[in-house]
């Protein structure tokens, strides 16, 4: 893909790269006044977005070309343009806009300053090919070339890396002290069965192994999407199916070398189940995270790994300890 990225500063001023030339509507006119506006002074650059201001140049909102192409003729402005409005303030650098294209996956964003739109940024910034992206077989790779751009620069300096990473690896920190705690108060059924003991490590270590998987899986399929609800479920729903089949596979398996070595039904019985419901959990786990993540804008390369190995270490080891407690009592 013949792209112009990489003749762009990541540290650069975004106003430096910006379209000053927009078009820009009324917020009192109706769709047939814009229209007519538009045809007296045809737009000289290629149109994404049409932006409405008031009478000081203040953004009040933003129009699709289709929607203003389609709209009745009296309808006014204010009753048809977005009013949620993603924008980058001037004071941007071209890194950041990066993060606002990964992130929300729209093809321009307005520029601020003062509430004043001063100019816009848009996809055409990095790649001179793109026509038509919302329909681009090709649109995906732009995106995933804007995140790894991205991720390399907030890892160029070690306090900035360090900085995103850390506050996450806090959730293993206390993820470590909560299972500590947490086995302090199931001493009772660690003293009468060692071999509920013997075996949390594996336990742990299976649950915390596909909860990994999930996540990576889950971060190739976003590449730099903005997943909606309606995906997350479906996904959800399918890691569900997948992790309750990875988990009575890995169950029996142990149940299986702990009968043998053992012979203590019961303790079998016991990890075939926590293993089970500790392995789908993990699952589902290790796919929500990243895509929750994202819906709160943040970093999900960065952030997932550690929130799900501490949820699925205490969601597996409240399930173990509850299902010996209710077998082996």
């Amino acid at each position: 893909m013949n792209t112009r990225f990489n003749q762009i500063d990541l540290n650069d001023p975004v106003a430096r790269h910006m379209r000053t030339e927009f078009s820009r509507l009324h917020v009192e006119q109706t769709a047939g006044q814009a229209l007519d506006q538009l045809r007296a002074h045809p737009p000289r650059e290629r149109v994404i977005y049409f932006y409405v201001v008031d009478e000081h140049d203040r953004l009040q909102g933003v129009i699709p070309t289709r929607r203003l192409l389609l709209s009745p003729l009296e309808t006014p402005l204010r009753q048809m343009m977005v009013t949620k409005i993603i924008s980058i303030p001037s004071s941007a650098t071209v890194h950041d806009a990066c993060e606002f294209f990964t992130l929300h996956r729209l093809l321009a964003f307005p520029v601020l300053e003062g509430g004043k739109i001063i100019g816009v940024v848009d996809v055409e910034m990095y790649t001179e090919e793109l026509e038509h992206l919302e329909r681009s077989e090709r649109s995906d790779e732009l995106f995933q070339l804007i995140g790894v751009q991205l991720t390399a620069a907030q890892q160029a300096s070690p306090v900035a890396a360090f900085r995103n990473r850390f506050p996450w690896l806090l959730c293993n920190i206390g993820g470590g002290i909560l299972a500590a705690f947490l086995s302090g108060l199931y001493e009772a059924e660690l003293q009468a069965v060692v071999a509920l003991a013997l075996f949390i490590p594996v336990v742990l270590a299976l649950a915390e192994s596909v909860s990994i998987q999930s996540v990576s899986l889950a971060l190739q399929l976003l590449h730099g999407r903005q997943p909606t609800l309606a995906d997350l479920w479906e996904k959800l729903r399918r890691e569900l199916v997948t992790g309750i089949f990875l988990g009575i596979a890995c169950g029996l398996a142990v149940a299986l070398v702990a009968l043998i070595w053992l012979g203590q039904g019961r303790v079998a019985l016991t990890l075939a189940g926590a293993i089970s419901a500790g392995v789908a959990c993990s699952a589902v786990v290790g796919v929500a995270i990243p895509n929750v993540l994202r819906l709160l804008q943040r970093d999900p390369q960065v952030a997932a790994g550690p929130v799900a190995l501490a949820a699925a270490d205490m969601a597996t080891l409240l399930i173990y300890f509850n299902l010996a407690r209710f077998l082996l009592a």
